[in-house]
């Protein structure tokens, strides 16, 4: 009866709102290359370029893998120095999501969650290869939901005769 009056409870309103929970945060996939190891001139300033991408598997109506791939390149003078592949992927369970929001969740909350993960495995990863360590930077996924939300649809194919 105290934890009831404490709130631990939850009212039957509240089991029926939306859910959106973490069962599992694992690396599914990850590939570095340095095709010439750490070597160079003493001149280390790399460009680097950051690729995001982000899949949906649903495992049950309301259980969804989400798979955030993170890759990173550098290269030098046109040389690649290296090159990390990061698919740092999560189980969550969406539950009582409208469609908008559940496809906000995946697009948004969810890679939210993976990114931190997905950033220390490249950084762990760079640094064993030898190079400086690498912070990626912190990233907005809710602007960038929100600016593929606001791209038009690409055309259909056409189709062959």
């Amino acid at each position: 009866m105290a934890n009831e009056a404490a709130g631990t409870v939850p009212a039957p309103e509240e089991a029926n709102g939306p859910i959106l929970h973490l069962q599992h945060v694992y690396l599914k996939d990850c590939s570095y290359e340095a095709p010439n190891g750490p070597r160079g001139d003493g001149n280390w300033n790399p460009q680097i370029n950051l690729d995001l991408h982000t899949a949906v598997t649903a495992l049950t109506p309301e259980v969804q893998e989400v798979v955030l791939t993170v890759t990173v390149s550098a290269k030098q003078a046109d040389t690649t120095v290296f090159l990390v592949e990061v698919k740092q992927a999560g189980v969550f369970t969406l539950q009582n999501l409208s469609e908008e929001d559940t496809k906000r969740a995946v697009g948004s909350i969810c890679p939210g969650v993976l990114f931190p993960y997905a950033r220390a495995q490249v950084s762990q990863l760079v640094t064993m290869g030898g190079f400086p360590q690498l912070l990626l930077p912190p990233v907005n996924f809710d602007a960038l939901y929100a600016a593929n939300q606001n791209q038009p649809a690409p055309p259909p194919a056409a189709q062959a005769n």
